[in-house]
């Protein structure tokens, strides 16, 4: 019966770890979309954002820390279809400043 017991204590600390894990995951990747919505909202209110992101794009997402590689790179280079993949369908606003500023240019 101990055995059972301890099995039984294994298991849920197992469980329970597993479950910190993907909330973790979940935590994570609701962070990263929110910077990337930061992003696309600053970048269509703020021109001086804007410019940076279009000229210098490493140095205006530097702060940006919680987004991936892919992230930035799908934000410097107007990959819309990437982008949407992690978001879902843009607004209007956002999806066609991403397609006029970033994605003719780059």
């Amino acid at each position: 019966m101990a055995d059972t017991l301890g099995d039984k204590a294994e298991d849920a600390s197992e469980a329970a770890h597993s479950a910190d894990k993907r909330n973790a995951h979940l935590d994570e990747s609701l962070t990263s979309k929110g910077a990337i919505l930061s992003v696309l909202a600053r970048a269509a209110n703020e021109p001086e954002f804007k410019t940076r992101l279009t000229q210098d794009p490493h140095e205006a997402l530097k702060e940006y820390y919680t987004l991936t590689k892919e992230q930035k790179m799908a934000l410097a280079t107007g990959d819309i279809q990437k982008i949407e993949s992690w978001l879902g369908k843009l607004d209007k606003r956002l999806a066609s400043w991403l397609l006029s500023e970033l994605g003719q240019d780059k």
